[in-house]
């Protein structure tokens, strides 16, 4: 119970000054993002060993900065589209650590994340995708954007899942302890950086660089 309290206060501090400096954009975020991507790189250089794994979390590092900014530079719909990614990941996160303690079952990759079950994973993405439903219009057309939740639930837990499987390769249980509750700023921020580069990439493909939010908001 005292590592929830832990987390639970750790996210009533960081989620509205996430949420406060995508609304306020300009260097905030840009500062938010750039201090984020600069612990998650000194964790992941103390963490492993090997030059290729130093590119790769560099290359890392920097996609944790660059789709966030490429998305909110989009002035049209950039805060929308942060927004809409902060829903996704904190609900699949939520609950898929309170349904995955609750019910249990069998595990979703035990041999990567051994806590981790598939009531866990299946309630995140069906909560993210209803939630997201019950927004109603706010974030685009209704059908389309629930999809997106859908397929952006089930991306922000791969990440998960690749940032576990990145530290059990170095025998760590924890990418540091940064964050009381929740270990280190990778460790809290591994599905929503795999959300952002996946909605980055459909919203340039869409719309550009220039609109890569109105890319992945306008059905």
């Amino acid at each position: 119970m005292s590592n929830l309290a832990l987390r639970a206060i750790s996210t009533i501090v960081l989620a509205p000054l996430a949420v406060l400096t995508a609304y306020l954009g300009g260097w905030p975020f840009a500062l938010f993002w750039a201090a984020a991507a600069i612990a998650v790189l000194w964790e992941w250089v103390s963490l492993v060993s090997g030059a290729l794994w130093i590119v790769a979390g560099i290359a890392y590092a920097c996609i944790l900065w660059l789709a966030p900014m490429l998305l909110r530079a989009d002035q049209a719909g950039g805060f929308k589209a942060l927004l809409l990614l902060f829903v996704i990941v904190w609900t699949t996160d939520v609950l898929g650590y309170f349904v995955g303690r609750t019910i249990g079952g069998p595990k979703l990759c035990a041999a990567i994340s051994p806590k981790k079950t598939w009531s866990g994973a299946i309630a995140g993405a069906v909560g993210a995708t209803l939630v997201v439903l019950l927004l109603g219009s706010y974030f685009g057309s209704r059908n389309a954007i629930a999809l997106m939740a859908l397929l952006l639930s089930v991306v922000a837990q791969l990440g998960d899942l690749l940032e576990s499987w990145v530290k059990r390769q170095f025998g760590a249980k924890d990418a540091s302890h940064l964050i009381p509750g929740h270990g280190g700023v990778m460790d809290r921020l591994d599905g929503f950086w795999a959300a952002a580069l996946i909605g980055c990439l459909i919203g340039t493909l869409r719309g550009g660089l220039n609109h890569a939010a109105t890319g992945l908001l306008v059905w």
